[in-house]
């Protein structure tokens, strides 16, 4: 079950494995077993109250997270070739976050696309937090109250922390999403300056400001699952400020300096579609994406690539292809040439 865990691990790890192994065959009602199972604390108000091997070189961590209104939510980590969170050296990792889109989870990206196969991935550290159904990347506005959910918060602050204390993630990091996680992908490079070194978006919602249409459309995500819409970021007309400071186009300037990816198709059927297939949304973010791309360049964006390939739908073939597209960028912005980050 822990093949991939080496042997030398802490005592304190030891025992949290076992301990959550020996809860996977008890009823839900163990609170004790479930309290002693618990890591450790943290001071950025998130805890790992749970650890499970799901699959070779894959981990799953259940957080619970001060900014999620005390909630467990799952990360799931692909660990790299050597990897000891226990390590008396404290190796670090260089790390890429990938980001789920509107409608996934933390798992998408392993269930869907063959990134645990990755062999250029053996060498970093990959993050796939849980950001909601339709999170959408943010601190909730909540009328004005704010509070759960705050999902930027808990990726940025909380886990961020918990990961460089605990779990062997470096400093060197970059972020990758597709939909949703794309546009949540350009927003954590633009508002938190200097926490990635590279960002590849996906068919990324990457202007919601662009027209009606584009308001409306993620009016509508947001009210997904009987949700109030003007929870997330308010009214787009009387809080344009803060539509505005969640919108990649009106960030471009935070953008232009480090290396950005962009792609998406145009809705129409392509190569890697059912035949017949077309998508509004894809054609809606096609519009996003190239505006965003012509902003970057008048912005002055030293690295900008971008991949908007034509016929394509809103699909995972197309950003499993992309993903590896982009990698080199991403991982060159690492700098990972088979060396450990220590």
């Amino acid at each position: 079950m822990f093949a991939n865990v080496p042997h030398a691990l802490s005592l304190r790890t030891r025992v949290l494995l076992v301990l959550t192994a020996l809860l996977a065959t008890l009823t839900p009602a163990a609170p004790a077993a479930a309290e002693a199972a618990r890591a450790s604390g943290s001071p950025h108000g998130a805890e790992v109250v749970a650890v499970t091997q799901v699959a070779d070189r894959q981990v799953d961590l259940s957080v619970r997270s001060t900014a999620l209104g005390g909630r467990t939510v799952k990360v799931r980590l692909l660990t790299p070739d050597g990897w000891n969170p226990d390590d008396r050296r404290r190796q670090h990792w260089p790390t890429l976050w990938l980001l789920h889109g509107c409608c996934g989870d933390y798992t998408s990206w392993t269930a869907r696309t063959d990134v645990a196969e990755t062999a250029a991935l053996r060498d970093v550290l990959v993050v796939m937090p849980e950001a909601g159904w339709n999170g959408w990347y943010g601190d909730w506005w909540n009328h004005g109250e704010g509070g759960d959910p705050a999902w930027e918060t808990f990726h940025t602050e909380e886990l961020r922390h918990l990961l460089e204390r605990d779990w062997g993630a470096g400093r060197d990091r970059v972020v990758a999403g597709l939909s949703m996680g794309g546009q949540g992908a350009l927003l954590y490079a633009a508002r938190h300056p200097g926490m990635f070194k590279a960002t590849a978006s996906y068919s990324g919602s990457a202007h919601p400001l662009l027209n009606d249409e584009s308001v409306n459309r993620i009016l509508g995500f947001f009210a997904g699952q009987d949700n109030d819409p003007l929870r997330v970021w308010g009214d787009p007309v009387a809080q344009r400020r803060i539509w505005k400071a969640h919108d990649p186009f009106h960030l471009a300037k935070r953008l232009r300096s480090i290396p950005v990816y962009l792609s998406c198709g145009d809705g129409t059927t392509g190569p890697l579609d059912a035949p017949g297939a077309v998508s509004a949304l894809e054609t809606d973010f096609n519009r996003q994406n190239h505006a965003l791309a012509e902003e970057l360049r008048r912005v002055g964006a030293r690295h900008l690539t971008t991949n908007f390939y034509g016929p394509g739908t809103h699909v995972w073939a197309y950003w499993e292809r992309e993903l590896h597209a982009s990698l080199p960028m991403l991982l060159g912005a690492l700098k990972t040439d088979g060396a450990r980050v220590k």
